[in-house]
């Protein structure tokens, strides 16, 4: 259920059902959208997605429609993310990311085969920050993250988001396959300037 301000009419009520998760739209780095088909028009934008419990599940943020009015395709912020920001900016005054230092890109079939690896889940490491964390705990170019923190990293968007998301300062496991062999490294997260 999302309820908003669409178009000057107050506390507008629109019922649909979650149709995917960890939806990119390719606005940033850090993405992580629910999409729903409850119509989020423009205007409902900051208005709460509510779950059939009556719990606050999203921030209604976007939608995706070709004449600026729904078509039944509208994404939300998951509300644990919005919790993260709304704490940082309190206790803060700023949104603080961590940082690992590395550029990743995904990981294709035809890559994880020529890395050995039976399947094509993961990070490639495309390029790593001389100075930065993971190159100090020994994370080179073509290493493929695979966990972080011991969370699986099923595809490569999945990484800068988890990332951002630990707090600075602490010392985490990250697992890479290097020639075809999983290593265990521990990263000290820094914070991202």
């Amino acid at each position: 259920m999302a309820i908003g301000n669409p178009f000057g009419l107050d506390q507008t009520v629109t019922v649909g059902v979650v149709s995917a998760k960890w939806r990119k739209l390719g606005m940033g780095a850090y993405e992580d959208f629910i999409q729903t088909d409850a119509a989020i028009n423009q205007g409902n934008s900051g208005g709460p997605l509510f779950d059939t419990r009556g719990a606050v599940v999203g921030v209604n943020s976007a939608i995706f429609s070709t004449s600026g009015g729904n078509i039944g395709i509208g994404f939300a912020v998951p509300i644990n993310l919005a919790r993260n920001i709304v704490g940082q900016l309190k206790d803060k005054g700023k949104v603080v990311r961590g940082w690992l230092g590395v550029v990743v890109q995904p990981l294709t079939a035809d890559l994880a085969e020529s890395f050995n690896m039976d399947k094509n889940k993961g990070a490639l490491v495309a390029d790593v920050d001389a100075s930065g964390p993971a190159a100090r705990a020994g994370i080179q170019k073509g290493d493929v993250i695979v966990t972080f923190d011991g969370k699986d990293i099923t595809e490569m968007n999945e990484l800068p988001l988890l990332v951002a998301q630990t707090p600075i300062g602490k010392k985490v496991e990250v697992a890479i396959v290097r020639n075809g062999k999983t290593l265990s490294k521990n990263v000290s997260i820094e914070e991202l300037q």
